[in-house]
């Protein structure tokens, strides 16, 4: 992907989005993502994986020009279905995308009529609220593990540098049968157990190091990966956000909260290497 010289060069972001009421929650999470703006240059497009647009056999990328606002969830507020994030898509930069990953290696290709689902609009709701910055979605594959994640993100590594915000929508624990027993007891700011905590500061230590071959092997090396993710779907777009920063990436953390004492809102930065002077 070529750079364009004119665009301030992005980051790449992990966010943990939480339940879907984040985008009405009095929540540390939720204030921090409704300042997150002021500490980023203005992106000129967003991209983001979400946990939530799960495609088996390839990757999808949304090529909508007005995506819908997809309310994939049950049980919550009224004021949470009548929410609207009408954002644009880009269809060509959709596209490119798809034949830029096509080309590394990856089955892909652009679809129309995918809205933005949860893991997408609840987090932009907060962070550009104006929804006046175009939005393209790319899919997870739960059938994958990591190394198929980075290397997705590895192949988007170009963006960040053409003024394109690259997210990881998911969640850094994502334990739902445990969450739900302290959310029905009305829990949120329950305490969390060292299960979750021991998991978390294994895979902040790992990625404070950059150990990627570690990160990429957490379900074998990571205490109580398999409690804290029964599944991964919601630990993958923490892989492509890794890889999108590019070979030489470093990893900060910028956030740490939890809610229901087992849902770690833990979210993370990943910064390119400094361009070489020419």
């Amino acid at each position: 992907m070529t750079q364009d010289t004119r665009a301030p060069s992005m980051p790449a972001l992990f966010l943990s989005h939480g339940s879907p009421d984040t985008a009405i929650a009095d929540t540390q999470a939720a204030a921090w993502l409704r300042q997150l703006a002021r500490e980023l240059p203005r992106p000129r497009a967003i991209v983001v994986a979400s946990a939530h647009f799960e495609v088996s056999g390839g990757v999808a990328v949304s090529a909508d020009p007005e995506p819908e606002t997809i309310h994939d969830f049950g049980g919550f507020a009224p004021e949470l279905y009548a929410m609207d994030y009408p954002a644009p898509g880009e269809p060509e930069l959709a596209r490119r995308i798809a034949a830029d990953l096509t080309a590394a290696g990856f089955v892909s290709k652009a679809v129309d009529r995918r809205g933005f689902d949860h893991g997408v609009w609840v987090p932009l709701k907060l962070i550009y609220p104006d929804a006046d910055i175009p939005v393209v979605s790319v899919s997870v594959d739960p059938a994958q593990g990591p190394e198929h994640h980075f290397r997705l993100g590895r192949a988007l590594a170009g963006l960040g540098a053409e003024g394109v915000l690259v997210i990881g929508s998911g969640s850094f624990t994502h334990n739902l049968g445990e969450a739900f027993r302290a959310l029905r007891a009305g829990q949120r700011a329950a305490e969390v157990p060292s299960w979750v905590s021991d998991f978390t500061r294994w895979m902040g230590e790992r990625l404070a190091a950059n150990d990627v071959a570690a990160l990429l092997d957490y379900r074998r090396e990571a205490p109580f990966a398999a409690r804290n993710h029964p599944t991964d779907e919601h630990l993958l777009p923490l892989y492509v956000a890794m890889g999108a920063a590019g070979e030489a990436g470093t990893a900060h953390l910028v956030h740490d909260s939890a809610e229901f004492g087992v849902l770690a809102m833990t979210m993370w930065r990943f910064d390119p290497a400094p361009a070489l002077a020419a």
